[in-house]
């Protein structure tokens, strides 16, 4: 188990959104976040106090979280330095990075001698099986992105919030470093080997009540050719019965790729849609979600009635305006099992 509370490393992030664990982790765990520590450099601030190792030990932090999900996934030299000093103040350090706090040697001598502990939770736990399509009875939803990094987490997070105070059964299935760090639980999708992926994600969300519905946190983007791999797995693993589009307006570019523009929802729903339905002919793209934090009240919400008007789905900011829109939006989806059965039973089948 990773101790709380935590001291929020945010090292020399470039910008806000390089520093997404730490930001998802203040936002969904305020309770056990105790301050930031940044280095020189940084621009990145999640509003916390900055806290010095010593401050934050004697604030009552057990452990030293890396934030900062950069490119490649490398611990730094110069973040090495500091999580020696973490180490040797008595912190145990946890991170997602795909570069494994326990292939640094100098880290595993340190943490060894100090008593403390390494978590990589970016290693897989599990032997994962092959996925073999197989109908699941409850229902799943999926939220895909236009891109990545665009608040498909928080979607499904907000979600499970929103269903759980309505009473509804709910869970949301982490599938990245973040939501595994704010949760407790979860796969770590990227880091399993390929022909494995979409077996997780089937194993992740297994069988449930017929009412239950699995929130399962996207990743990637179907459109983004470095990561498209991993949003593959979730659109077959996940055979979603619903698809939430989720989208942030003031992007450019896709992220890390100056040289391609982002799709439009259309394309995005489209071919989302075209794909989940190999797995569940009977998905629906249902409402949609975007991400507003640059603009304004006003400019949000008239951005949010235009998309809404063009593309005939809710179109909400879940952060800013709550989910309860987009969980309305399941009304009426039976899942996968019932619609199958319905299809083939016409003793059960509506009324034409």
């Amino acid at each position: 188990m990773i101790q709380t509370p935590y001291l929020l490393f945010l090292g020399d992030a470039p910008d806000a959104l390089a520093a997404k664990v730490a930001q998802g982790i203040k936002d969904w765990r305020p309770d056990v976040s105790v301050g930031q520590y940044r280095m020189e450099g940084c621009k990145a601030d999640m509003g916390l106090p900055d806290m010095g190792l010593a401050e934050a030990k004697a604030a009552g932090a057990k452990t030293l979280v890396i934030g900062v999900a950069n490119r490649g996934g490398i611990i730094s030299p110069a973040w090495k330095k500091v999580l020696v000093m973490a180490l040797e103040e008595g912190f145990d350090i946890a991170s997602g990075l795909h570069n494994l706090l326990h292939d640094e040697p100098e880290l595993v001598a340190v943490a060894k001698a100090c008593g403390s502990e390494l978590h990589d939770v970016r290693v897989p736990e599990v032997e994962y099986p092959i996925a073999n399509g197989r109908r699941r009875t409850g229902k799943r939803c999926l939220a895909v992105g236009t891109d990545c990094s665009v608040g498909k987490m928080y979607t499904a997070i907000a979600m499970e919030r929103e269903m759980r105070e309505r009473g509804m059964q709910a869970d949301f299935r982490a599938t990245g470093q973040t939501g595994i760090l704010i949760t407790g639980d979860g796969v770590p999708l990227d880091a399993v080997v390929a022909d494995f992926m979409a077996g997780a994600v089937e194993y992740i969300t297994p069988d449930a009540d017929e009412d239950h519905w699995d929130l399962i946190e996207g990743q990637g983007s179907l459109f983004h050719v470095s990561y498209s791999g991993v949003t593959m797995a979730l659109v077959h693993g996940g055979q979603p019965d619903a698809l939430i589009l989720c989208h942030e307006p003031t992007r450019t570019h896709m992220r890390g790729l100056p040289e391609y523009q982002l799709p439009t929802l259309e394309a995005l729903r489209d071919t989302a849609l075209t794909l989940a339905r190999v797995g569940n002919p009977a998905c629906e793209a249902v409402a949609i979600s975007v991400n507003t934090q640059h603009f304004s009240e006003g400019e949000a919400l008239t951005y949010l009635a235009g998309v809404e008007a063009e593309m005939g789905l809710p179109a909400v900011d879940p952060f800013r305006q709550g989910a309860a829109r987009l969980v309305d939006a399941l009304d009426g989806i039976k899942g996968r099992g019932a619609a199958v059965a319905m299809a083939h039973d016409p003793a059960i089948a509506p009324d034409a």
